[in-house]
């Protein structure tokens, strides 16, 4: 008897201990984040996000999150008509809010003629190379700006002559998108900080081949504004600027036709539209 009730036990321990309790699976919950703006190609929305997360992404993209919950995303010209944040809790949880993403109706100009081959020399490009890796190293830069929580400001008043997104396409072969927004003005007229930041560039010596005076200033969170075809840059790499406060002054440096003010802007690699984000141009300017 006794060696029986002994095997009934062995059984019941042997059962126990190779068939452990199932845990309950951490299931993706749906939230609703709180956000402010309209999800639209070039567009950008501020957001906060649900209390306890500990990691939020945008498409598996990392996007940091202040201790308030605030963050910022924004939208390629060219991004897909869905997205989905993520984000992460403490718990292990994680909660999901899907978006949609309004298209634009694009400028297209349609030309019945062949596209002017670019000039690449081997001068230009050695040139070019520098260039290039200052504006990367530029955009890798991060500071401790909080512009990016900001309404902005147009940077100078003014007719705009150029729209973000334009294109042209040369009998079927599409050039390169206008990225940014160009303001029609006089050389010497003032640029303005569109709001507070950090200065990450600043050719202010040597103009570089394209972008003449090309200032840079860093926002936060991944958001930066350029500003082309300077005549004078009255900052340096470093300084923190203010909303307002006078950075430079239009110019026709670099690859321009005529003096105007080039303002481009991106999120990490997104190129976004200027216009959405510091809204119609004030009436007058």
């Amino acid at each position: 008897m006794k060696d029986m009730v002994a095997a009934l036990m062995l059984a019941m321990a042997t059962a126990t201990t190779a068939q452990p309790a199932a845990q309950p699976a951490m299931m993706p919950v749906h939230a609703d984040f709180r956000l402010t703006g309209q999800a639209i190609q070039g567009g950008a929305l501020l957001g906060t996000a649900p209390a306890g997360t500990v990691m939020l992404q945008l498409d598996g993209q990392p996007v940091p999150v202040e201790a308030d919950g605030r963050f910022l995303i924004a939208f390629d010209r060219d991004a897909p008509s869905t997205a989905r944040l993520t984000a992460r809790m403490a718990d292990g949880r994680t909660m999901e809010q899907a978006l949609t993403v309004a298209p634009r109706d694009w400028r297209i100009e349609r030309i019945n003629a062949p596209m002017r081959p670019t000039k690449s020399t081997e001068a230009f490009l050695a040139l070019r190379k520098p260039e290039l890796e200052a504006i990367a190293a530029a955009r890798a830069t991060v500071t401790d700006a909080q512009g990016w929580r900001q309404r902005f400001i147009w940077p100078r008043l003014g007719r705009i002559s150029g729209l973000f997104g334009s294109q042209r396409i040369y009998q079927g072969t599409p050039g390169a998108y206008h990225g940014g927004v160009d303001v029609a003005a006089a050389t010497g007229q003032p640029v303005i900080a569109p709001a507070d930041g950090v200065v990450i560039l600043a050719a202010a010596d040597k103009p570089f081949t394209l972008e003449g005076h090309l200032l840079m200033i860093d926002h936060g969170h991944g958001l930066n504004s350029a500003f082309l075809h300077l005549s004078r840059i009255d900052v340096k790499v470093g300084d923190h600027v203010a909303q307002g406060q006078r950075i430079g002054a239009v110019g026709a440096t670099g690859r321009a036709t005529g003096p105007h003010l080039h303002w481009g802007m991106k999120w990490n690699e997104a190129r976004i539209d200027p216009l959405l984000i510091a809204g119609p141009m004030p009436a007058g300017g």
